[in-house]
């Protein structure tokens, strides 16, 4: 049995998303930082830039933040800023790298300044998102080392759990903890926090306001992400999710430009999760967030393009009839259950999409839409 149409159509108004500060600004690559004119120039201009992507799709009233990018004097005033163009702030990422005192870690370093220097910076995270309201702390660190031998594993395991021990009771009881995770980068010999795994335990000895955060990026190719969606939450552990798509080795292109198929198999997941009154509840605390930086497309475009792909595959995702699936399954009919999948991919769900726009007030193509406001012109005049 399928959902019918209006219920489809009711959660596709109520998908939410966040998106991140710094995909508003410029970025390169390794080799050099590209600068466009109308690059937002502080934190409230990229309030404004991420307020006309809520502007054109209606379903990104979130804009996360980073503090190693994004600074206010009164954080207060900047709640305030954001709540009147129609945005809340969103997860709080704390700023650990981008300094010489990281070079060998920040929680896991073996220097007990460093490590104190690195739980400050969380600490101060904490404040901030109390500060703008925000309910979600997103933790990523750059901890590992290049060499066999350079430092003990077991011991840096501990200077991590001692580290999110402190972070965790600190956090007021309405703020969760995500954890992210990356398989290698910066530190090419061992990552502290490599995959799926090890966030899962260290979040696990924290408690149940502590969850893993998924990257799409964060994996090495191959990796079966539905699958290690599906674990985290079977085991109520799927905190959040960093959207984005790779080819080779990072994460920085635009959600769905590589692999739309798997974001689609990802949101089956989801979907399915969301109906089963086991994981329901959990389902409603995950955080949904793009993280990506453009550095060729234009940043709001880029953005908006990104979400549209997000409301495509949750609305196939949505089409898939999963008691059929689940009658197909039960008797391993391989055929049946990847054509109801594919049924569901292969449904061009734009017309429905159109449709829901319209009934919010918005333009049936957001970017179109967007292109032809005049926005950037107006801010290219008053950036450059």
């Amino acid at each position: 049995m399928t959902l019918d149409r209006n219920t489809i159509k009711q959660k596709l108004r109520q998908q939410r998303l966040g998106t991140p500060s710094w995909g508003y600004a410029d970025s390169g690559t390794r080799f050099h930082t590209l600068t466009r004119p109308y690059a937002p120039r502080n934190l409230h201009e990229k309030i404004e830039d991420a307020a006309q992507v809520q502007k054109f799709t209606g379903v990104c009233p979130c804009l996360d933040l980073h503090t190693a990018w994004d600074s206010s004097t009164d954080w207060a005033a900047t709640r305030d800023f954001a709540e009147s163009l129609g945005l809340k702030i969103g997860a709080i990422n704390p700023h650990l790298f981008a300094h010489n005192d990281y070079s060998f870690g920040t929680i896991c370093n073996p220097a007990e300044r460093v490590r104190r220097q690195s739980l400050d910076k969380l600490l101060e995270g904490i404040e901030i998102g109390q500060a703008v309201g925000s309910k979600v702390l997103s933790l990523w660190f750059p901890d590992g080392t290049d060499y066999p031998g350079q430092d003990n594993f077991r011991k840096r395991k501990g200077y991590a759990e001692a580290a999110l021990r402190r972070v965790y009771d600190a956090m007021p009881a309405d703020m969760r903890l995500v954890l992210e995770y990356k398989f290698f980068e910066p530190a090419f010999y061992h990552t502290d926090l490599a995959d799926w795994g090890i966030s899962y335990i260290l979040t696990r000895q924290l408690g149940d306001r502590a969850g893993v955060l998924v990257d799409l990026g964060h994996h090495a190719l191959g990796a079966n992400v539905e699958h290690i969606v599906s674990i985290l939450i079977s085991e109520h552990k799927l905190g959040g999710f960093h959207f984005n798509d790779k080819k080779y080795g990072d994460d920085d292109l635009t959600v769905g430009s590589i692999n739309p198929y798997q974001l689609f198999l990802i949101y089956c997941e989801l979907v399915a999760a969301a109906v089963d009154e086991r994981y329901a509840g959990d389902m409603e605390r995950v955080a949904y967030m793009i993280d990506e930086n453009h550095n060729l497309k234009p940043q709001i475009e880029g953005t908006i393009q990104s979400v549209c792909a997000l409301q495509e595959a949750y609305a196939k995702a949505l089409l898939v009839d999963h008691a059929a699936l689940a009658k197909a399954q039960d008797n391993a009919d391989l055929i049946q259950t990847e054509e109801l999948i594919k049924a569901a991919y292969n449904t061009d769900v734009r017309p429905l999409l159109a449709e829901v726009r319209g009934e919010m007030g918005l333009a049936a193509d957001p970017v179109a839409a967007f292109r032809a406001s005049g926005y950037m012109k107006a801010i290219t005049a008053k950036r450059t």
